[in-house]
């Protein structure tokens, strides 16, 4: 019986290259010169460290440019909220998001069953794994999906023929 996986991954080290390259930018920036401000990643989470308001939008959006040139799209990206830190200095912590959480797999379940197709889907931990009797409901399936419109990027893996 096909199947496949509807899961949703990010590559840790090119998320650290991300992160390595917007220091390597802000070293060399005209605008940052004399900051105390920088970019630190651990455990899947990035936290950027300004000087002010201005330069931490700035260096979210930098952020967000390597990311996005390094294949992580921005919805993968969760800005906490800035907190402040010495003097006018300010900190933020953003989380990459690994994983289908509960509540976006039910809703994705039910909008699949819903459309009536042909298959199963099954949750399986942080993943879904959706199955059926020809390869065109599964096909139809992962266009459907795509269609959905999930703020968090979504990717098809272990398509079993």
């Amino acid at each position: 019986m096909p199947s496949f996986d509807i899961v949703s991954e990010i590559n840790l080290a090119e998320a650290d290259n991300a992160v390595q390259n917007v220091m390597r930018e802000i070293a060399t920036r005209y605008d940052f010169k004399g900051s105390k401000s920088k970019v630190e990643f651990a455990d899947g989470v990035v936290t950027i460290h300004a000087d002010d308001d201005l330069k931490l939008k700035q260096l979210r959006e930098i952020l967000q440019g390597h990311m996005q040139k390094r294949g992580i799209e921005p919805g993968s990206l969760d800005y906490q909220k800035p907190e402040p830190a010495a003097g006018q200095a300010v900190r933020q912590t953003v989380r990459l998001k690994q994983g289908i959480n509960k509540e976006l797999a039910k809703k994705i379940v039910k909008a699949i069953k819903d459309e009536k197709f042909k298959t199963q889907v099954a949750i399986q931990g942080e993943a879904l794994r959706v199955s059926g009797k020809k390869k065109d409901d599964l096909q139809a399936v992962i266009a459907f999906v795509k269609g959905l419109g999930v703020e968090q990027p979504l990717q098809f893996k272990n398509f079993r023929d």
